[in-house]
């Protein structure tokens, strides 16, 4: 637990700070009900990452990796942010340059109202079209085509980082101005 003093001396900090970055993982999700991916109940304890979540697993059975995303996808859109998020986003009432930069992929942070959003890892609503390299919106669910295809023809993935992926070079460049008003 936090000291009082820990608490008021954070409080001072926050209080003459001109910018503000609140950076969150798995963990922050956990109380809405979203399984985080190490740890004792780990998804990856169970599931084996290289057969879902790789370039290589998606190139050999698209398939079986977007069943694996529309299963996650299911989970996410039946839980809600939890009060983290939700102080997150209020935080941007007091700090107007907070800045929130994630590793998750579920959306919560938006869904919460924070408006300043970097995700690191992507976002598992989006998709990115295999041949154009187009990134779009993609909240379609449940799944009417397991693969689903883009309106050229060509299969999309989720827009998410996978193992063996550099993260995007936009999300990383905003997520290094944060604080530098840019």
């Amino acid at each position: 637990m936090f000291r009082d003093e820990d608490i008021q001396k954070a409080s001072r900090l926050l209080r003459k700070a001109k910018n503000v970055v609140v950076f969150t993982g798995a963990g922050i999700s956990k109380e809405s009900g979203i399984p985080t991916f190490r740890g004792k109940d780990g998804l990856w304890n169970k599931y084996r990452a290289e057969d879902l979540a790789t370039p290589y697993a998606f190139s050999q059975d698209p398939k079986k990796v977007w069943e694996w995303y529309d299963w996650r996808r299911k989970l996410i859109s039946k839980a809600n942010p939890n009060p983290a998020h939700l102080v997150i986003a209020e935080m941007e009432n007091f700090f107007p340059k907070l800045s929130v930069i994630t590793q998750n992929v579920d959306g919560f942070h938006k869904r919460a109202g924070s408006r300043n959003i970097t995700e690191l890892h992507g976002n598992i609503w989006r998709a990115k079209c295999i041949d154009e390299d187009r990134i779009f919106d993609f909240d379609e669910f449940p799944l009417k085509e397991i693969p689903p295809k883009c309106k050229c023809g060509s299969l999309i993935r989720p827009d998410v980082v996978w193992f063996g992926e550099a993260m995007p070079l936009s999300e990383i460049k905003k997520g290094i101005f944060l604080g530098r008003g840019m």
